[in-house]
């Protein structure tokens, strides 16, 4: 028995086991029993106080006969899609321009990347200054007086420019380590064929870059869906519901309303959302993925 405890604290299985434990045990406590938990609570009506009482579908069947719902899907839909195409056309872009070796190259991938790393309640705050109607610069250097934050016209677009704005350095970063690893040879060639640069972008640079382009938009979109603490932090799901989105509409319904049923089929709503569009996405991939097999 001693040998056999001595050969198992010596394997490298068990050493494996002893370190991945912590994080596993970590990911069943606060993230599996969860998952099955809420999936168990949205058949039910529950305050948080009274006992636990089972609906069935009951707050599936009321949930897609709210207005209020459809309203919320569509600004979740438009968010994550404006986000996710801007959040990729703008740091490919960039990456392309700070790939050729420009002056001051190292200067501008620092100053880009920083507001990935900055906390979002910093960047709420600033932004919420940037929009605001009466001191704002934005106003100020627009010459115009738009209530960005306050308007149900332009509400939705200040979120959207806030978070490509904050996502716009990490993917660009992603972009240039890829474009790092495509041989100079691609570019040599198309030049000598004649290609100017639009061509070589397109039929050289993207094409190449496809597996990150795929990457980049399938993770953007993820988050995307997944958005809260922007809309927490500068409108609270306003003005008139027009900037609430879904993982929002979770919060309110689990910690303002005590609604957790209703508020667990929100969530499994949007996890079938996200997971049918990673599908999709991936499924096309060995269309829009250049030498994906």
């Amino acid at each position: 028995m001693k040998n056999f405890l001595n050969e198992l604290a010596n394997s490298e299985k068990f050493a494996g086991w002893v370190f991945i434990f912590p994080a596993l045990l970590g990911t069943i406590i606060f993230i599996i029993i969860p998952v099955f938990c809420s999936f168990g609570l949205s058949f039910t009506k529950w305050d948080l106080l009274n006992p636990i009482k089972f609906v069935g579908f009951e707050n599936y069947r009321l949930l897609f006969q709210e207005p209020l719902f459809f309203k919320i899907l569509l600004n979740t839909i438009v968010f994550a899609i404006s986000t996710s195409l801007f959040g990729v056309i703008f740091p490919l872009i960039l990456a392309c321009i700070l790939n050729s070796k420009i002056r001051g190259s190292e200067f501008y991938k620092t100053a880009y990347f920083l507001p990935f790393i900055t906390p979002m309640i910093v960047i709420g705050i600033v932004w919420q200054w940037i929009f605001d109607p009466n001191i704002g610069i934005l106003n100020q250097v627009l010459q115009l007086h738009i209530n960005w934050l306050y308007d149900t016209h332009f509400a939705m677009p200040a979120l959207i420019i806030v978070s490509v704005w904050k996502l716009i350095g990490y993917n660009m970063i992603i972009f240039l380590s890829s474009l790092s690893s495509i041989s100079q040879s691609m570019f040599e060639a198309a030049k000598i064929d004649g290609a100017n640069s639009v061509q070589t972008f397109f039929n050289v640079t993207v094409p190449l870059l496809s597996p990150s382009i795929f990457f980049v938009v399938i993770i953007t979109a993820i988050s995307s869906f997944q958005i809260f603490d922007l809309i927490y932090l500068m409108t609270q799901g306003g003005p008139l519901d027009s900037t609430n989105v879904l993982v929002y509409a979770i919060y309110k319904n689990a910690f303002e309303y005590f609604n957790v049923g209703k508020a667990s089929a929100i969530a499994y709503v949007l996890f079938v959302i996200i997971l049918v569009l990673t599908l999709i996405q991936w499924n096309l991939r060995k269309k829009l993925v250049y030498n994906e097999n």
